[in-house]
């Protein structure tokens, strides 16, 4: 999942874009499966119309709230930080989107449950300077390695590739 190239400033380049892991489409997969399930189970005991056009109804609307939008969400949403930037964007039709200046961040902090190392993510943690103070991105895939890369363009944006030979 390349970012827009159009998006970019002059000179920045992507250092890291993700998205969620598959794991949180785990609960959507599990209301289909169960959705599934029941409608083939009250369709072998009941041969009424009515009741199937309300089962039909009541489906599609669990369909659409618990299996369709948490997809479009997982698709929708990334993160990406650059060389400059982290930018958090979602949405299909109505989008939204926050940046954070690579200057103004403070802290990459990770956190990985034991569900999480089962599946090889965790949240990572932006810190910043502003009045919301943290950004939280839960179910990062490889998120150890995601905050090492992040932490290595913090340390290079703060001039730690600078040599001090002593002189």
């Amino acid at each position: 999942m390349a970012f827009p190239t159009k998006l970019l400033n002059e000179g920045e380049h992507v250092v890291v874009s993700t998205r969620t892991h598959p794991k949180a489409l785990i609960g959507p997969f599990l209301v289909l499966l169960l959705l599934v399930v029941g409608i083939i189970v009250l369709s072998r005991y009941t041969d009424s119309t009515v009741i199937g056009a309300i089962v039909g109804a009541v489906s599609v609307g669990i369909v659409f709230w618990w299996v369709l939008r948490p997809f479009v969400d997982w698709l929708t949403t990334t993160y990406t930080f650059t060389n400059r930037r982290f930018i958090k964007r979602s949405g299909f039709i109505a989008k939204e989107g926050r940046t954070i200046p690579l200057n103004r961040i403070s802290g990459v902090d990770f956190e990985i449950g034991v569900i999480d190392r089962i599946f090889g993510c965790g949240t990572l943690v932006v810190s910043d300077a502003s009045t919301d103070g943290s950004v939280e991105l839960s179910d990062i895939p490889d998120v150890e390695k995601v905050q090492l890369q992040v932490s290595n363009e913090l340390h290079r944006l703060a001039g730690g590739d600078r040599r001090d030979d002593g002189a």
